[in-house]
């Protein structure tokens, strides 16, 4: 468990995506080409915040904020299944979280573009509880992959 897990709550520990990782590893630069790794597999959260980060690079903000709502809505879905119950450690250092925890901060980046502080308000706090370590993480990568 991580050190700030005051609670005992187990960790949440996705797994992992390896038919993903490959096809991110290998996509080239066309627009089209993400689009049918999200459409392979759609159920991804990684896939889905690798689309949202494009679209916001790109200036599309709107449809950044979608993409990462369904990354969102689809690592919700594999968090329950691995037995989260809505709060405790979703720890960065896990690599198959990383796509879940991309897409909540893409959604909160977006949201937060478009004037939605309700929903930034929300999104910090997920994040903070998942793991406090996440967001300069995934801004260190995102700054990478710039």
């Amino acid at each position: 468990m991580t050190s700030n897990n005051l609670l005992g709550i187990p960790e949440t520990r996705l797994e992992e995506e390896p038919e993903v990782l490959d096809d991110l590893s290998h996509l080239p630069r066309e627009k089209h080409a993400l689009a049918a790794i999200v459409e392979k597999h759609p159920k991804s959260s990684l896939a889905w915040a690798e689309a949202a980060q494009r679209e916001f690079l790109d200036g599309r903000i709107l449809e950044a904020y979608a993409y990462a709502r369904v990354g969102y809505h689809r690592g919700l879905d594999a968090l329950r299944k691995a037995g989260w119950k809505g709060q405790g450690p979703i720890p960065w250092e896990h690599e198959p979280n990383q796509g879940v925890l991309r897409s909540f901060w893409q959604l909160r980046r977006a949201a937060e573009q478009i004037g939605e502080g309700d929903e930034v308000a929300r999104l910090t706090a997920l994040l903070l509880d998942a793991d406090p370590n996440a967001e300069v993480a995934i801004e260190k990568l995102d700054g990478a992959q710039q």
